[in-house]
């Protein structure tokens, strides 16, 4: 039996119409996100195992290139199954908790990845700036401190996003256009007055940190890259230094331009049916690419994947 309080009930569903709207549309991008998910789980998982397997990929571009494979792949396999569920039916009922629960993973995730960028571009500015002193600079004390706080910074932000947006009642009729519960859409569908304009300035500035602050270090970074650059003699020093950063720029342009799109704007101005749309390529598309961006053009990882299959095809041959 339902109890109501005020004008939300302690029993609430939400109806997440995905691409309901779209019916043509539905096959294809079904195909589209299962190649996608298939992807990252094959790439990613192989990124993890030429790292923890080769000696020579020991080092901490490396261990912070592997949790960020992990935060991908957990990233979307948060999104995924609510959303192949939703492209083959015509929409999708979450209850409260369910919902609630998707949104503080995802955002767990999403914002780990924000700061574990952050924390990737300040090793790569060690390593082009401070080529000399990197080895003391990126000790593996070190290196396990700023992984963790990438993780707990992601856990601490969804944390507090989840119990704000948790404490406040959300209006019928609770229809989200969008394949997700993410917080953005479930905003617009928050009930007026008694101080919620406040709690919404809260989230809000939640957000405005979790993505700035990483974007204000990640451009630091860069920059001190470009000025070490600039400096260099040799143009063989200057190809190896944008070979070295190149491939992480094109991911954080990746995901930080369609994530801030998404998040920094107020609730009111939020587009949802633009808005599945980009959330769709950073929670689906950027994972999956994110694997051939740091291997297609890097020829340490393809040297230890041909020693890997090398060795397993050695092995065989043996028996």
């Amino acid at each position: 039996m339902k109890k109501f309080e005020g004008n939300h009930s302690t029993e609430e569903r939400f109806l997440l119409l995905g691409f309901s709207d779209w019916p043509s549309l539905q096959p294809v991008l079904f195909v589209l996100v299962l190649l996608c998910y298939l992807l990252t789980l094959m790439g990613n998982s192989a990124l993890v195992l030429l790292a923890v397997r080769e000696p020579r990929l020991h080092t901490p571009m490396y261990y912070f290139l592997c949790h960020l494979a992990l935060v991908d792949t957990g990233f979307t396999t948060s999104v995924v199954p609510s959303l192949l569920a939703n492209l083959r039916g015509r929409a999708l009922r979450l209850e409260r908790g369910g919902c609630l629960a998707q949104l503080c993973a995802s955002l767990a995730l999403g914002s780990a990845e924000c700061v574990l960028l952050a924390v990737m571009a300040v090793d790569r500015a060690a390593a082009v700036c401070r080529p000399l002193r990197y080895a003391c600079l990126a000790s593996p004390r070190l290196c396990h401190a700023l992984a963790g706080a990438a993780w707990l910074g992601g856990l601490t932000n969804s944390a507090a996003q989840t119990a704000l947006l948790a404490a406040r009642p959300l209006c019928a009729p609770r229809r989200v256009d969008h394949f997700i519960c993410e917080l953005p859409a479930l905003l617009q569908l928050a009930c007026n007055g008694g101080g919620q304009d406040s709690t919404e300035r809260q989230m809000f500035a939640a957000r405005v940190f979790i993505l700035l602050v990483p974007s204000a270090v990640i451009l630091a970074s860069y920059g001190g890259v470009v000025r070490a650059v600039w400096g260099m003699r040799t143009r063989g020093s200057r190809r190896k230094a944008v070979g070295t950063c190149g491939s992480h720029l094109t991911a954080v342009c990746l995901f930080y331009g369609s994530a801030i799109y998404t998040y920094l704007q107020p609730a009111h101005n939020y587009n949802q049916r633009r808005g599945k749309f980009i959330s769709l390529f950073y929670t689906v598309v950027t994972p999956a690419l994110n694997p051939l961006i740091y291997t297609l053009k890097n020829k340490e990882v393809k040297g230890a994947a041909r020693r890997l299959l090398g060795g397993v095809g050695g092995g065989q041959d043996a028996q």
